[in-house]
This record gives structure tokens, C-alpha cells and sequence, in this order.
């Protein structure tokens, strides 16, 4: 199995940056995709960004509409971590960040992964 372990949120201002780390721990050798999704209160979890590779080796990334240009996906090889970089925060980004892990070439998609973190809280003030 691979096990999540999700930090870094907390409560910010808008405009304000934030970083998820997400560190990845047991058969980290079968992931071949890794992805941030989020789920705001009274709506549905939602893709944020997600990163392809062999094993842990990213060689492309895609990003919802809604984060592009605001948020950065990438990851650390030799310490099987995986982040989020968190710009220009605005209210609407409030929500609880899930850190996903799978084998498949999907990225988009919850049934793409396999593995789940526990979450971690991100609140957004005005």
C-alpha cells in the first residue's frame, strides 16, 4: 500500500500563498500519477492539478481552470514528497485539499487514484 500524509494548510487572507506538502510512504515505485483534489463545503471534491510520470518522475502536469496560473504542482524525488504552491488565494478556494496517488495515466478523474491523504483544511478569509 501507499500511505498519504498531507500539511500546510491553515487559515490565510486573500491574496495571501499558501504550500500543501503531501509525503508518500510504503510501494511508492507503482505511482505513476499524483494529484491535489478539494471539496468546499455543500459541493462536490473537484480536480485541482495533477502530475504524470514514470514512477516519480513527473513529465507533464495539468491544472484545473480555476487555480491556472495561480497554482503550481511539483515534487521531490528524493524525499517522495509532493506540493502545492497556493498563489493569489482567494475566498473560493476554501475548502478541504485531498493529496491522490495512482498507477493509471489519468489525471482528472477521481477514479484515477488509488491512494487517498486525510486531508487537510484550507480557509480563505475576505
Amino acid at each position: 500500500q501507499v500511505v498519504l500524509v498531507e500539511s500546510g494548510g491553515g487559515l490565510v487572507q486573500a491574496g495571501d500563498s499558501l504550500r500543501l506538502s503531501c509525503a508518500a510512504s510504503g510501494r511508492t515505485y507503482n505511482i505513476y500519477i499524483m494529484g491535489w483534489f478539494r471539496q468546499a463545503p455543500g459541493k462536490e471534491r473537484e480536480f485541482v492539478a495533477g502530475i504524470r510520470g514514470i514512477r516519480w518522475s513527473g513529465g507533464y502536469t495539468y491544472y484545473a481552470d480555476s487555480v491556472k496560473g495561480r497554482f503550481t504542482i511539483s515534487r521531490d524525488n528524493a524525499k517522495n514528497t509532493l506540493y502545492l504552491q497556493m498563489n493569489s488565494l482567494k475566498p473560493e478556494d476554501t475548502a478541504v485539499y485531498y493529496c491522490a496517488a495512482g498507477v493509471r495515466a489519468g489525471l482528472s478523474s477521481d477514479s484515477d487514484y488509488d491512494y487517498w491523504g486525510q486531508g487537510t483544511q484550507v480557509t480563505v478569509s475576505s
